[in-house]
């Protein structure tokens, strides 16, 4: 009966010892992914930042010239602000789906690189 105990003993050790390597590999992978992803977001992150306090300067000092012009700095801004509303239901009526799909299969790639 011992002689039986022994190698079902070192199969169960076995199936342990494997049980453990793979939780430890897929935490591994899982970091590895992990740390991939932000490693690639957070440099746009800061090209979004910078580019965002462009845009938001260039905007502004449009929005006073335009003003300067039509006689009532207000007008600028109003007319600046319409853009953006135009700007902003033609992306969500016509490119949402297409910005939503790009930004899905780009997280996807990354997790699969």
């Amino acid at each position: 009966m011992e002689d039986k105990a022994k190698p079902l003993e070192s199969l169960l050790n076995s199936a342990t010892e494997y049980g453990k390597t793979s939780y430890e590999l897929f935490k591994l992978k899982a970091l590895d992914k992990t740390s991939n992803v932000v490693s690639s977001v957070v440099p746009h992150s800061i090209v979004l930042i910078i580019l965002s306090s462009f845009m938001l300067f260039l905007n502004l000092g449009i929005a006073l010239w335009l003003g300067e012009i039509l006689g009532k700095i207000f007008y600028g801004f109003l007319i600046i602000a319409g853009f953006y509303l135009i700007i902003g239901v033609i992306i969500y009526f016509f490119l949402y789906k297409w910005l939503k799909k790009l930004v899905c299969n780009y997280v996807i790639k990354q997790m699969l690189k």
